[in-house]
């Protein structure tokens, strides 16, 4: 495996002074000098026309690497005019924060429901060699490994949360993000790139289910507010027995407890608003 070897080039503009003035000698040698002379100059002054060619430039997070005839020789981060080896090859590759915005995926999750997912990915590349060399497109890389992971993900989680303690894609989406950037990270970790974050962008049902699971998620919903109701109602009518046995107000036998009881759960589920019927005569007759 190849690893960044970090190089310090030297700074151009001294170089440049450098060149300069052994470019001026080395022709006036030659336009000057003896024949016997001309030669070496000649020669002088072809080398240093060669090292003009050493000369680039290393934007802020930058990075150039370096090669010889093939040969992995290091980056050099260092920003500024820069001079090398003229002979050397130099490639640039961006360390800038990037964002991937994949696009819109059509999975099935983990109970086989169809759902559409996407996912924006905040990477960097922190080893340039091991972004050019272990990999043919480390941007395309980026991106196809991505959306593996994501579709990977996806059938590994339920879209929603049915019973208690179980993840989900919808209610978790902390821990789904985290896991998320570490299964990309694990991908992207041989190609020199680092994860920062990665989160879930878009999550629905597919258009083909999602009137379907619209009424299931509705339906869960009034269930889930008339169990609280029931719950409610319970507790009150327990309550009132109570109450009404503590103070003594009436003693009531089995069955008229249970007609109060059926009176008062009609009253207090009852999604309209109940009518009052009046009993003038015995509760047996």
């Amino acid at each position: 495996m190849t690893q960044e070897i970090t190089r310090s080039c030297r700074s151009g503009y001294g170089m440049l002074v450098l060149l300069l003035v052994a470019q001026i000698v080395s022709i006036a040698l030659v336009i000057e000098m003896p024949p016997i002379i001309k030669v070496p100059a000649a020669l002088l002054a072809a080398a240093v026309f060669i090292s003009w060619f050493g000369f680039f430039m290393v934007n802020p997070n930058e990075g150039k690497v370096l090669q010889l005839f093939g040969s992995y020789v290091g980056t050099c981060r260092d920003p500024g005019l820069r001079w090398a080896n003229p002979f050397y090859a130099k490639r640039s590759i961006s360390l800038r924060v990037r964002n991937f915005d994949g696009s819109k995926l059509k999975v099935n999750d983990a109970e086989g429901n169809p759902i559409e997912i996407g996912a924006v990915v905040v990477w960097r590349v922190v080893d340039t060699a091991e972004a050019i060399f272990m990999v043919d497109d480390y941007e395309n890389f980026v991106s196809i490994q991505s959306e593996a992971a994501l579709r990977n993900l996806a059938t590994s989680y339920p879209y929603d949360q049915h019973e208690e303690g179980v993840i989900s894609l919808r209610s978790h989406s902390g821990e789904i993000a985290d896991e998320l950037r570490k299964e990309i990270h694990n991908r992207l970790s041989k190609a020199g790139v680092e994860v920062i974050e990665a989160r879930i962008s878009h999550l629905a049902y597919a258009p083909e289910i999602a009137n379907a699971m619209l009424r299931r998620q509705q339906a869960t919903a009034v269930i889930a507010a008339r169990q609280k109701v029931v719950e409610g109602a319970v507790g009150m009518v327990r309550l009132a027995l109570e109450q009404l046995k503590a103070q003594g107000v009436v003693e009531l036998d089995d069955e008229r407890k249970a007609a109060m009881v059926s009176n008062l759960l009609v009253v207090l589920c009852s999604e309209q608003n109940t009518q009052p019927v009046v009993n003038t005569g015995s509760l047996y007759s």
